[in-house]
């Protein structure tokens, strides 16, 4: 959602929600050619006054319209042409569907040279996993390991069959995706991810395909050497040589295989059903017959609302796993003997890892989690932990060996990944499926949900992360600019005071634009 809510008190009226939509007009339009006006205005809903606003970031959108209408000069065809003519229409008028309209054209500009993608994208951000954060990427494409990530994608419907459910929770048909790694020329959002996997609309995912991105240049981005906490030095040393290697191969099953994959059981326009409920068998039950299905204008983001996006994060961070341990997915990247077998161990590892670190995201004053991917990973480690048979052990140690304060150790028996590992989250990825094709939001919250609950001994390695806790690595961009028809690049140093000559050289100029949108905002500040 491109919106932004305010609870302001209006004398005579008292408390009005001010629903704002981001766009460049703020007038109230036509319901004739502007699909926007009809939902304008003052409503009311449950005695509570909404009252709908256009034109939220009016002079920012403005500037990107009107940056839009200048790349349109140089797109490589006429896809690309009408891709930006919807962007523009949806930033103009604030109309998401023509940003959809955008994002059917985008996925069908197959392996351009240059990548970008804009809008608002994500909504991790939001408690309700309903409004998305602004977000807008320009990159290059890395052909060499482009050609890895398309030989992932040219065997996907082998790797499908692999997984731990039925033929009939997945698609009828894989749409193969554009699968790119691409180096980052600027990226800009709160975060930096690794990987994307868009667009967000699920009706276009499920019917008309999406696109995989790896980001190449992020994934092989090291902050400078050091200790690697909860690790014994030999797994630290080792996780610090092949955690780029590894996560890439993750990433890549993540984004393609893991958002990529799985039906949705579907009521249609029409009233039929996309599936027969009588003749599709229920793994969980162990027997043939569903009951449950979306109804007609649900969707995935409609029904499971804040569930919806660690409980994605988790099936697709469940599918990296899963599938890492497939020979032919090592051989696609490279690797064999040995080298497959370690790249299987550090990814396994870092999973459960970074379980013990996402406990920072946890608030146990208000028993909520912040961060989907963080949820998503410490649901995993709680898997791997009930699993039990000696495969994931976690340890409070008293005091360290390197500097005498309490610390964590986790320790991941290799030899039984391909056992214990792969029947514990194959069984429990079974359930995330079924639950989601089904639309069952309540047996999909029951089980999540008790994942997800931080007890009192994990409370307390909680303690021990934060005190542990590393500052989060920032990363320093480079900046272009055209000088006599030359477009140049400058890199700065990765630093903090590279940082700081990057933002001052990207964002030198007094902004009035931004400060006069902050001292709009600034009475809602305050907490």
């Amino acid at each position: 959602s491109n919106t932004r809510l305010f609870k302001v008190r209006v004398e005579g009226v008292g408390n009005v929600y001010q629903l704002r939509i981001a766009s460049a007009r703020k007038d109230a339009g036509n319901h004739g050619d502007d699909p926007v006006s009809a939902y304008l205005g003052e409503h009311v809903f449950r005695n509570a006054t909404i009252r709908v606003e256009r034109g939220d970031y009016a002079k920012l959108m403005q500037r990107v319209c009107a940056e839009l209408q200048e790349a349109k000069k140089h797109a490589s065809n006429e896809n690309e042409v009408s891709m930006l003519e919807h962007y523009i229409e949806s930033f103009e008028t604030g109309c998401v569907n023509a940003h959809k309209e955008g994002s059917r054209k985008w996925i069908r500009n197959k392996s351009p040279e240059v990548e970008t993608y804009l809008g608002f994208i994500e909504s991790y951000r939001d408690p309700l996993g309903v409004r998305a954060e602004w977000e807008g990427f320009v990159a290059v494409v890395n052909k060499a390991m482009s050609r890895k990530f398309q030989a992932l994608v040219e065997n996907a419907e082998v790797l499908l069959r692999k997984m731990p459910w039925p033929k009939e929770y997945e698609k009828d048909v894989f749409l193969r995706p554009d699968f790119t790694s691409l180096d980052l020329v600027a990226f800009a959002s709160s975060g930096i991810p690794a990987g994307i996997n868009i667009p967000n609309y699920d009706d276009i995912r499920q019917s008309e395909g999406f696109k995989n991105v790896s980001l190449g240049n992020v994934l092989s981005a090291k902050p400078p050497k050091e200790r690697v906490t909860f690790l014994t030095e030999a797994d630290g040393d080792m996780w610090q040589e092949l955690q780029s290697a590894a996560f890439e191969i993750q990433v890549g099953l993540h984004e393609l295989l893991g958002h990529g994959s799985g039906k949705l059981f579907t009521e249609l326009e029409n009233g039929q059903l996309n599936i027969d409920p009588d003749a599709v068998p229920n793994p969980i039950e162990g027997s043939p017959g569903v009951g449950k299905w979306y109804k007609k204008g649900e969707s995935w983001d409609s029904k499971f609302q804040d569930l919806a996006a660690p409980y994605e994060e988790c099936r697709a961070e469940c599918t990296g796993i899963y599938l890492c341990i497939e020979e032919e997915v090592q051989r696609i990247f490279g690797h064999e003997g040995k080298d497959a077998q370690d790249l299987i161990y550090v990814n396994w590892l870092n999973m459960a890892r970074a379980g013990l670190v996402g406990l920072e995201f946890y608030t146990p004053e208000t028993g909520r989690w912040r961060q989907a991917h963080m949820q998503a990973r410490y649901v995993i480690l709680r898997v791997m932990l009930e699993a039990g048979e000696g495969f994931v052990n976690v340890q409070k140690i008293e005091r360290a060996e390197h500097d005498g304060k309490p610390d964590i150790l986790l320790t991941l028996d290799r030899e039984k990944i391909v056992t214990t590992g792969k029947k514990c989250i194959g069984e429990f990825l079974l359930k995330l499926q079924v639950f989601k094709s089904m639309g069952d939001v309540e047996s999909a919250s029951k089980m999540f949900d008790s994942y997800s609950q931080v007890p009192a001994d994990m409370l307390v390695l909680r303690e021990i992360a934060l005190e542990r806790k590393r500052p989060r690595p920032l990363f320093v961009q480079p900046c272009t600019w055209v000088e006599d028809g030359v477009v140049k690049l400058k890199e700065f140093e990765a630093s903090a005071e590279g940082m700081i000559e990057s933002m001052v050289f990207r964002f030198g100029e007094h902004d009035t634009d931004l400060e006069e949108l902050y001292l709009s905002d600034e009475k809602f500040h305050d907490l």
